[in-house]
This record gives C-alpha cells, structure tokens and sequence, in this order.
C-alpha cells in the first residue's frame, strides 16, 4: 500500500497528535462537555486511536470498530457529553490527522498523491464508522438510562423499596 508510510508517520507521532488534539477539545467552545473528563483520559483514548493506526484501517473489522465506539460512545453518555460534541470530537480528530498529514508530507509524484488520497480514504471512512457507531452505543446507554429511570420511578410510585 503506498499510503501506508504515511499511516507509519501518524503512529511514530501518536503521543504528539493525542496532545494537539487533547488541547484542541478541552480549547473548543462546541466541546465544553469535555472539561468535565480528565485530561489524561482524552489524550489516551487519541493515542490508542494514532499508535495503533495500521491495526484499525487495515486489519480490524466493522465489528472491531463498532464496539469500540459504542463503548466509548456509551462512556461519554454516562459522563454527561451531548451526542452534538461527541461527533464534534470525532471530527476534529480527522481533521486534526489530515492536517498533519498536509504539513507532513511532501508529493513528489503521481504514486505519492495517490497513496495521500488513498490514506484519506481510509481515515473517512474509518471515522464514518466511528461516528455511526459512537451515536448508536450512545443512544443505547440514553434509552437504558431512561429504562432504569422509568423502572425506579415505577418502584417508587408503587411503595416498592428499590435498590439505589
């Protein structure tokens, strides 16, 4: 693959990105939700992304990706990040790879445009996925948040102790 170098240049800087993404969400107005999660926290779920690049555009399956973000998803549920800023941040993060990418990278030739375009492809829709699959885990964890609710407010209307 001749994008592949470019993918090895994203891994070999994974700790570098993480932490210019990690400053671009907590510095981000349509990312506020995310003060609310540790800084250390951010910066390593981007660097598992960055380092293991390769594994996630070349060799994980839909499903690999789907529970990924579906319990990533279902986390910032839990943590009180709205849907709008967790897909922000899903967004954010490609652009902040391709950007690094642009600034990078040097074509000298048809080959070395063509495997930049085909690196593009992948991350679109490598991040497609994860954005699908990020609202999908996270409307599971609001409909079973809002199953509980409606069960404990059941309990408690009908003088039945419930557990807390």
């Amino acid at each position: 693959m001749l994008g592949l170098k470019l993918v090895r240049l994203i891994e070999r800087h994974s700790e570098e990105l993480a932490l210019g993404l990690t400053q671009q969400v907590r510095d981000s107005e349509r990312t506020s939700d995310f003060k609310k999660i540790p800084r250390d926290e951010l910066r390593l779920a981007a660097v598992e992304v960055y380092r293991n690049l390769e594994e996630w555009l070349l060799q994980k399956k839909e499903d690999d990706i789907g529970k990924r973000f579906r319990t990533i998803a279902a986390r910032r549920a839990s943590q009180g990040v709205r849907l709008c800023q967790l897909v922000w941040v899903l967004v954010i993060s490609r652009n902040h790879l391709w950007h690094f990418l642009q600034q990078e990278s040097f074509v000298d030739n048809i080959f070395e445009l063509f495997g930049e375009l085909e690196v593009q492809q992948m991350l679109n829709q490598f991040f497609d996925r994860a954005i699908y699959y990020s609202i999908l885990g996270y409307e599971e964890e609001v409909r079973q948040d809002d199953a509980d609710r409606t069960e404990q407010e059941g309990r408690f209307i009908a003088g039945t102790p419930g557990s807390t």
